[in-house]
């Protein structure tokens, strides 16, 4: 099934930065919570940004 089928389209969800202590401040790279947190963002802005494209605001108060 693909998004045209489905009537129920919710916005996608953000993900959640890391919580306090979780990093550890060694410079540890693609490890890093902090670099998967920016991977999941830079995501969740390219579905936010085809979920807009299907979702207009016009279309969404309607």
């Amino acid at each position: 099934m693909n998004h045209d089928d489905d009537p129920f389209d919710p916005a996608p969800e953000a993900p959640e930065p890391p919580h306090d202590g979780e990093c550890c401040e060694s410079g540890c790279g693609d490890l890093c919570v902090w670099e998967r947190y920016n991977a999941e963002r830079a995501e969740h802005e390219r579905a936010m940004a085809a979920w807009r494209l299907r979702n207009p605001p016009e279309a969404r108060f309607k």
